[in-house]
């Protein structure tokens, strides 16, 4: 199985744009996995489409931590508004 890490997303898109986001503490293999993940969890509001840039530089910039046992991909844990 390869490397897993757990991603800690601080994604917030500041006013005026929106106010809305959230944190999110994803288990994923890579950046497009903790991306796909977050992604998926629209509600068919388009707020990760209208802000994609957004939430794939700051998944970038998020604290990865490399996980010693095997996890399965997945949103351990979010916040958003």
């Amino acid at each position: 199985m390869a490397q897993k890490f757990l991603y800690i997303v601080d994604h917030y898109v500041p006013f005026p744009s929106s106010e809305y986001g959230g944190i999110w503490n994803v288990v994923a293999e890579h950046d497009d996995e903790c991306f796909d993940l977050i992604s998926a969890e629209d509600d068919g509001d388009d707020f990760y489409e209208k802000f994609y840039g957004n939430l794939r530089e700051n998944i970038l910039n998020a604290r990865k931590f490399a996980l010693v046992n095997e996890e399965e991909s997945r949103i351990v844990e979010e916040f958003t508004t």
